[in-house]
């Protein structure tokens, strides 16, 4: 197995997307379609380019103490660290998601990546096909790699509740054949709940390719999207007392938007007033908690998922082969 390379901060290669006193690099629109989403996104906010040069950058997380955003650059099977003031760090940690001997294709790294209530860094990780936490140490330990006895797909998103219980997503992009790879042992792809006791509850397998997950305000409503180009789409499911899900529903479609734009609905966030920042056809779409648009910070490019770092009021969004960000006047949930 190979050894997990952590960099530690005094030890970082700082690698600046610009020089000093250079003006940011922007792209991309803001396509504004309703006067709400101004009271979120201030009227010159610019996409900022931070750093590029990824295969495929994914999973964002702001760790707070530390003031410094971690993403997984999933094809290069890397964490990658961007410090606001110093810059991007590469390969914090390496490997991240697969430790395999063997040389393979596809997406092998980590993922989703969130903290849990102790602030250790907890990966979703493909080419290994589990759920894992680093310790405070260093050390990693495997939370969930099994349902019923058979080896998930691979991990591609999770959130904890307020109470401790994980739940996350299990489409197959990490395997190299996808869904057709014959080491594909479960014959749907999940959304599950990883209880604090270690119980691991299949919540539901009628979506086709759950990808992004992500709570309401009030915890009652479970919201993932589904990253299939023929049924593109993001669902809502009530969160019952004992944590399972009732039935879903269609929150929002974009199946029409497939041809027209680049990307399908991938990771999402929500902000202080419950409105869904979901990164999908075009860039990040913008919804209201009863599934209105209010307007799409449009890329251009495939864009993978999104985080509020800084104070709360940075959007951080891994876009393709970048790191972007957009200043807001929201600010993210749990701000």
């Amino acid at each position: 197995m190979k050894k997990l390379l952590l960099v530690p901060l005094f030890a970082a290669i700082l690698l600046p997307f610009a020089g000093a006193g250079d003006a940011p690099k922007t792209f991309g629109n803001v396509d504004r379609r309703d006067p709400a989403f101004d009271a979120l996104i201030p009227a010159d906010a610019k996409i900022e380019k931070l750093a590029e040069g990824f295969k495929w950058s994914e999973g964002p997380v702001w760790i707070k103490d530390k003031k410094h955003l971690l993403f997984s650059d999933i094809p290069n099977n890397a964490i990658h660290r961007w410090t606001p003031g110093q810059g991007l760090t590469r390969d914090v940690i390496k490997p991240a998601g697969y430790t395999g001997d063997k040389a393979r294709g596809g997406e092998p790294g980590s993922n989703g990546l969130t903290l849990d209530s102790e602030g250790r860094l907890v990966v979703c990780e493909h080419g290994d096909r589990r759920i894992t936490r680093i310790e405070k140490d260093g050390k990693k330990t495997v939370l969930v790699d099994k349902f019923e006895g058979k080896r998930l797909n691979s991990p591609n998103d999770c959130i904890y509740d307020s109470k401790g219980n994980l739940y996350f997503t299990d489409p197959p992009y990490g395997l190299e054949k996808n869904y057709e790879d014959s080491a594909r042992e479960l014959d749907w792809c999940g959304v599950y709940r990883l209880a604090k006791d270690g119980t691991v509850t299949l919540l539901t397998k009628e979506m086709t390719r759950p990808n992004g997950i992500g709570f309401s305000l009030d915890e009652k409503t479970l919201y993932v999207a589904n990253s299939d180009p023929k049924l593109a789409n993001w669902k809502k499911f009530p969160v019952k007392s004992d944590g399972s899900l009732g039935k879903g529903e269609v929150f929002y479609d974009v199946t029409p938007w497939v041809s027209l734009k680049k990307g399908l609905p991938d990771g999402l966030k929500v902000d202080v007033k419950g409105n869904i920042f979901a990164t999908g056809p075009g860039g990040v779409l913008v919804f209201t908690p009863a599934g209105k648009l209010l307007g799409v910070i449009d890329t251009g490019v495939p864009t993978a998922n999104v985080a509020f770092g800084d104070d709360g009021s940075t959007l951080y969004i891994t876009a393709n082969d970048s790191l972007a960000k957009i200043r807001t006047t929201t600010k993210g949930r749990g701000w």
